[in-house]
């Protein structure tokens, strides 16, 4: 067996709080616990603390899951909005438009999977264009669609 196929090379145990290191350093608000590179591109798992909602947008290629650890998130998913408190789990299926909302103060704390992975070098590349993708302080989807292109992700851009 090639030694990259190796399981047991391949073992992570993370300390409570510890975070995998990245292309570049990620806010608190983000943690990436699995990236793509340590599963083979197979998924990347990270915890979010959801700071700012997420603009309605459509995964092209990847499914996402999102289990609820604190507070209360809410899921807008194929013109429905759903409540999801702690412990809720959702499956978001790729080609299905979607927003998440912070529902709760403090904001909502998550693990967010994505399947295959990506996921965290999305956020890199979020976190490397900086204020260019916002307006007024939130996501513009107008301007993150340049970014999100390269991970098959499309915002909607409404007037």
């Amino acid at each position: 067996m090639p030694e990259e196929d190796r399981p047991e090379d391949r073992f992570i145990l993370l300390e409570p709080g510890a975070a995998r290191p990245g292309r570049v350093p990620l806010p608190p608000a983000f943690a990436v616990k699995a990236s793509t590179a340590d599963t083979g591109g197979r998924l990347s798992l990270m915890e979010v603390t959801l700071a700012k909602d997420v603009p309605r947008h459509t995964h092209h290629l990847a499914d996402e899951c999102v289990y609820v650890l604190d507070g209360v998130l809410g899921i807008e998913f194929d013109d429905r909005t759903h409540s999801a408190p702690a412990g809720t789990f959702a499956l978001l299926p790729r080609g299905v438009p979607h927003a998440l909302r912070r529902a709760s103060d403090p904001p909502p704390r998550v693990l967010q999977i994505s399947a295959p992975g990506g996921w965290e070098r999305y956020v890199e590349d979020l976190i490397e264009a900086g204020p260019a993708v916002l307006t007024d302080g939130e996501l513009d989807p107008v301007k993150i669609n340049p970014v999100a292109a390269r991970h098959h992700i499309r915002y909607e851009e409404r007037p």
